[in-house]
């Protein structure tokens, strides 16, 4: 047995030493008078070569999937990416497979259809580039973790039971709780306004629960939501300027610590040093003058007209995102703060990137008076939403906050077409399993 290795980085100072270590076989190519063995590890696949001279078993004892510990030399090799290759001594068989694999992984893309690649995830996954989205996501959540605890803030996580949705509507699960009805979270908005009222900021990152009957490649029914919340702001600029910020640092993050896998899937990391906005209300008619488009809903963006907005922003602003502010208030929940230049307009906006909204925030209502006659003036029940009035009642500074959807920024960022593929296990209108 050889020099145990538990970080496949170790390897490159490892030439003309005998190692060992775990992993899976991914794929066996057979040549003449050799083989190509690929070993998958917990985030490398690396190249072993079999001979016939040199191995003390044979070829045949290996099957594709079989888990094993391999000893082999580490021999240099120029025409390898990672210049070297492991020639194979031995190996341990630790387990194998039962069955063949219902779908083929080991190429460098699993060619088949969404329903074949969802129906089998626990088997898909494991090819290279599928894991690899995954891999990426972890840093965008590791990127806004990290700057927002360099910013101080609090990381809290709140229920996902709860006693009344923070959006209200008919997009919510209910169920039943020891008699009562009750439901699961749509957003941790009112905790995490609270919470403002604790820690002054707070972040969290946990799931979010939309009961909407769409059927489309950018909603799901269960979705992974990225929140921060701040205190004591002087306008909603200042959580887009904080987002700015936070989207600059995660991607120079990204290119630091997942640079293999970006490399691997082709990633065009976007440039975030500054980020354009502009108001809602020119926004919609900068995409109909420019398209020769009917404006339809003067309260809300269709899809395509966050497609084509997105492309004026790259045209002429040289940004794959762009900020839309001072959304209608028709479409923004009753604690979004009202604009004072125009009632009819609140102090939110929208972050698009590359044709799709990935962010929602905006400043809050702070003041108790102020909320009230807004929940009365939308004719709400006031008396469901008594320990969300609390905290205005005993006093809450200016604030606010935005959520972020991780599988639909995955998605955007890495270009695909769906936000399913950006979801481990995806829970949409049709699907409950894997």
């Amino acid at each position: 047995m050889g020099k145990m290795i538990t970080d496949v980085n170790e390897l490159k100072n490892c030439m003309g030493e005998k190692v060992s270590l775990y992993g899976t076989i991914y794929k066996i190519r057979k040549m003449k008078g050799f083989a190509f063995v690929l070993l998958r590890t917990r985030r490398n696949v690396l190249q072993c070569i079999y001979t016939d001279g040199t191995a003390s078993f044979s070829l045949d004892e290996l099957k594709e999937e079989s888990a094993v510990r391999i000893t082999a030399d580490v021999v240099s090799e120029e025409r390898s990416k990672t210049g070297y290759d492991l020639q194979l001594l031995d190996v341990e068989v630790l387990s194998e497979p039962a069955a063949e694999s219902p779908i083929v992984i080991n190429n460098k893309i699993v060619d088949t259809s969404i329903e074949n690649l969802l129906n089998y995830r626990p088997v898909t996954l494991r090819n290279e580039k599928q894991r690899a989205i995954f891999k990426i996501q972890e840093g965008v959540q590791d990127g806004f973790r990290r700057f927002l605890m360099e910013e101080d803030f609090t990381e809290i996580h709140t229920p996902k039971i709860v006693q009344s949705g923070a959006e209200g509507g008919a997009n919510i699960f209910s169920l039943e709780y020891f008699g009562k009805e009750a439901y699961l979270a749509q957003s941790p908005q009112f905790y995490k306004q609270m919470m403002v009222g604790v820690f002054e900021r707070v972040f969290e990152i946990g799931p979010v629960f939309r009961a909407e009957k769409h059927d489309t490649a950018r909603h799901l029914n269960e979705y992974t939501s990225m929140d921060f919340e701040m205190g004591f702001i002087r306008g909603f600029e200042e959580i887009m300027q904080m987002e700015t910020r936070m989207l600059r640092f995660m991607m120079g993050h990204l290119r630091g610590k997942y640079a293999p896998e970006i490399e691997l899937l082709g990633v065009r990391l976007p440039d975030v040093e500054n980020i354009p906005a502009i108001r809602f209300s020119e926004a919609k008619k900068w995409v109909a003058a420019e398209f020769g488009r009917e404006i339809c809903d003067v309260n809300d963006l269709e899809p395509e007209e966050e497609k084509l907005l997105c492309q004026l922003a790259a045209r002429d602003m040289g940004s794959d995102f762009i900020f839309l502010t001072h959304y209608p208030g028709k479409k923004r929940p009753f604690y979004a703060m009202d604009s004072k230049e125009n009632p009819e307009e609140t102090e939110s906006f929208d972050l698009l990137f590359r044709g799709q909204e990935v962010t929602t925030g905006g400043q809050r209502i702070h003041s108790y008076s102020e909320q009230v006659e807004k929940m009365d003036r939308l004719h709400m029940d006031k008396e469901l939403f008594e320990s969300y009035l609390l905290m205005h009642k005993c006093g809450m500074p200016p604030h606010g906050g935005l959520g972020i959807g991780l599988e639909r920024l995955t998605a955007r960022l890495l270009d695909l077409d769906n936000v399913r593929f950006a979801a481990l296990f995806p829970r949409d209108i049709h699907r409950l399993l894997p």
